[in-house]
């Protein structure tokens, strides 16, 4: 038996994967980028998250008090 949670995110994963590949050339594993370089997209996109997180919590809390 399959989790339909984990396959989905599997597919996700493919097609991030699949994405970069176009966009960049290059898989991860094979991108020269310094350890240095990757720490600073990773904190780049952790920012984002933080950003994404937020407004979705000020849009609930907005939706609930109307």
């Amino acid at each position: 038996m399959t989790d339909r949670i984990v396959e989905s995110g599997k597919a996700d994963l493919d097609a991030r994967s699949a994405k970069g590949l176009a966009k960049y050339g290059v898989h991860v594993g094979d991108n020269p980028l310094s350890h240095r370089e990757w720490l600073q997209h990773a904190y780049e996109e952790a920012l984002d998250l933080a950003v994404y997180l937020r407004r979705a919590m000020d849009e609930q809390n907005t939706t609930r008090h109307t």
